[in-house]
């Protein structure tokens, strides 16, 4: 754990009616002093949105080299590589040439995001997915964050229900390509 990170804990009730994943999870969080609430929570929602056996988060921001998610198979082989917030064309090109499969969650503006990567090289870029939260969302549900979190999500039709440390919020999740 890095110095100056914050732990917190989240007991997650996960329905992904969606996939039909349906799992009791406890996770701990590093939250490094430079990541902020809502960076933090787009990881715990990617993990929770991302969940398969394999699934792992990364050391972090300071893990240059790792995603802020991975899924592995039991031989080692990475299979899913998950990044949280804005990440450069490089770091998509790199986990394109690891990964099967690449998926970015962001906590900001998509469409200030997918610009960023307009006329990078980045291999298969066609099917990596961006996906982001409704307007408002992120901000109300930090608003409840606590270092001790009790958290129930559910997802049905792209449309993900969080019960987070008593408040109940609502959003889609919304999809495009990074070359949108």
């Amino acid at each position: 754990m890095a110095i100056g990170a914050t732990i917190h804990t989240f007991a997650v009730q996960l329905a992904d009616v969606d996939r039909g994943v349906y799992e009791a999870l406890s996770l701990r969080v590093a939250r490094h002093a430079s990541e902020t609430d809502a960076f933090m929570l787009t990881r715990v929602l990617a993990y929770c949105l991302e969940y398969e056996e394999g699934i792992a988060f990364s050391e972090g921001i300071s893990a240059t080299d790792e995603p802020a998610v991975s899924v592995r198979d039991l031989t080692g082989k990475l299979l899913a590589w998950v990044e949280v917030g804005a990440p450069d064309a490089a770091r998509l090109h790199t986990g394109s040439l690891q990964a099967e499969r690449v998926a970015v969650y962001t906590h900001r503006d998509p469409a200030k995001v997918a610009p960023l990567w307009a006329g990078k090289k980045i291999h298969r870029a066609d099917d990596i997915r961006l996906y982001s939260f409704d307007p408002g969302f992120l901000d109300a549900a930090t608003a409840v964050l606590e270092r001790r979190n009790t958290m129930s999500v559910s997802i049905t039709e792209r449309r993900l229900y969080l019960e987070l440390n008593g408040t109940t919020l609502a959003t889609d999740v919304h999809e495009q390509t990074a070359q949108a």
